[in-house]
């Protein structure tokens, strides 16, 4: 943690003054304590491997050599990704730790004179820290009040900042919705006029309706962006990033060798061998997802808003109160009411197991 500004230059370390001001009045990604909570704050996937599928992971992953650098296998790795996500011809694959580390060399590759970043607002935190921390402009453009595209407002931006990079998630963190698509091509079709890049952000795939991987091959300008966390491996941080080949080879450039560790490449391999158990999963997930709308809807004063993800926003009299309540009765959730006016009194609750779903039901009525 960095000391205040406000403490006195005298009694400063001396060595502070090497560290940029703007990141000395940053505040660190906080992860909230989880310890004996139902952990409903994270999006992760709450189904864990069966015992045999556990076995015989751990048995591969201690048949590795830790003592080499990772190999050749990372592109066995690349090729059945690509495989999985319905890769086009002509494109290719980037891998990174998590969709975090993309996003960061999305930015040092990016970072020419008068570079700058687009998304929406509220949106991924991600996007606008990689710009600050890369030294790039952010320019948040707000959504409607229903979490919508304000596609205007996006086409004027674009127009005026002629940003480097525009993020869409599809779908959004932390609404969980879906945007218009013909609010999306306008988009994408103003950025590529003016020389920009377009990033569709799909972290919550395996809980759409839709993706724009079979649109990618109209546009040469955007990259898709997705992540295993989501699919089940939040705790192996696997990314990867599908576009067009030239493109690709000019950003992974700047990808650090040896990024991704023999232990994730394995465990990632490991789990796609076994994409099956993974899909039940996720659509256990959505018709929990579906249960959970309805619950919340009927609560007094509780709006959930629809979502194509493992999360659900919803604003309810009193964030503050609410998550201090769910809290005290063992229940996590995220308390996003102060990341942005437009999500005044809102929780993010991530969707659970039924059992999981139950507590936090139960616990909800009660503390409402």
């Amino acid at each position: 943690m960095s000391l205040p500004n406000t403490v006195p230059a005298e009694v400063r370390p001396q060595w502070l003054q090497r560290i940029r001001q703007d990141v000395q009045s940053m505040h660190a990604y906080a992860i909230q304590d989880s310890v004996g909570m139902v952990k409903l704050d994270a999006m992760e996937n709450p189904h864990r491997l069966s015992p045999e599928l556990q076995q015989a992971l751990g048995a591969r992953l201690g048949s590795l050599a830790l003592n080499r650098y990772p190999d050749g296998r990372v592109n066995d790795l690349r090729a059945v990704l690509a495989q999985h996500a319905c890769m086009p011809e002509g494109f290719d694959i980037m891998l990174g730790n998590g969709s975090d580390e993309l996003i960061s060399l999305l930015a040092m590759a990016c970072d020419v004179p008068g570079a700058s970043i687009l998304a929406p607002v509220p949106g991924f935190v991600m996007y606008a820290m990689s710009a600050q921390l890369q030294g790039l402009a952010f320019h948040g453009v707000p959504l409607t009040a229903n979490f919508e595209l304000d596609e205007a407002a996006m086409l004027a931006a674009i127009a005026e900042h002629k940003p480097s990079i525009v993020y869409l998630a599809y779908p959004n963190n932390p609404t969980g919705n879906l945007w218009s698509d013909e609010a999306i091509e306008k988009i994408v079709q103003a950025q590529g006029q003016q020389g920009g890049l377009v990033v569709m952000d799909e972290a919550y795939q395996p809980f759409a309706s839709r993706t724009y991987m079979d649109r990618i091959t109209r546009h040469s300008h955007v990259l898709l962006m997705r992540t295993l966390s989501k699919f089940g491996l939040a705790g192996v941080r696997l990314g990867y990033m599908v576009g067009p080949k030239v493109l690709v080879a000019e950003i992974d450039k700047v990808r650090p060798p040896y990024n991704i560790s023999v232990l994730n490449c394995e465990c990632a391999l490991f789990a796609l061998e076994h994409a099956e158990v993974f899909a039940a999963q996720a659509k256990d997930l959505r018709a929990q997802r579906t249960r959970l709308m309805q619950a919340l809807a009927a609560f007094p004063g509780v709006t959930p808003f629809p979502s194509e993800a493992n999360m659900i926003l919803t604003r309810v009299p009193d964030a503050g109160k609410t998550f201090d309540g769910l809290k005290a009765h063992k229940v996590l959730v995220k308390n996003v009411s102060k990341m942005h006016p437009l999500l005044t009194n809102c929780l993010r609750l991530t969707v659970g197991t039924a059992a999981e779903n139950d507590q936090l039901l139960a616990a909800l009525k009660a503390s409402l």
